[in-house]
């Protein structure tokens, strides 16, 4: 039994709007994480909303994204007690000072 057109036009842009969707959840563009000169991590279009834990602590974040971030020195995007977090802006990096520890996670800043 073959379908209408109609439905068929309609499933594909269904699909299509799935996958328009999908896209709006990621950032646009690449982070670097390096540890002192060597690369720790390349992320392209990481997805928004969630935490990313680095694989192992960083020194110096590139945000090469479209989007802000929020760097903390703890796995999972919490400020420590008495301890702070580093917002850094699109198309800009950071070094960690080391007084407060290196950085192990990161997410997006609220716009």
């Amino acid at each position: 039994m073959r379908a209408p057109r109609s439905s068929a036009a309609l499933a594909g842009i269904a699909l299509l709007g799935t996958v328009l969707t999908a896209c709006a959840d990621n950032a646009s563009g690449q982070l670097m994480a390096r540890n002192g000169d060597r690369l720790v991590q390349t992320l392209s279009n990481p997805p928004t909303g969630t935490c990313h834990r680095f694989p192992e602590g960083v020194t110096r974040v590139e945000n090469h994204m479209l989007s802000n971030i929020v760097l903390y020195t703890t796995p999972d995007c919490t400020a420590p007690k008495g301890g702070e977090s580093t917002y850094l802006s699109q198309q800009s990096a950071d070094e960690v000072v080391r007084s407060t520890g290196l950085w192990q996670s990161f997410d997006f800043a609220q716009e």
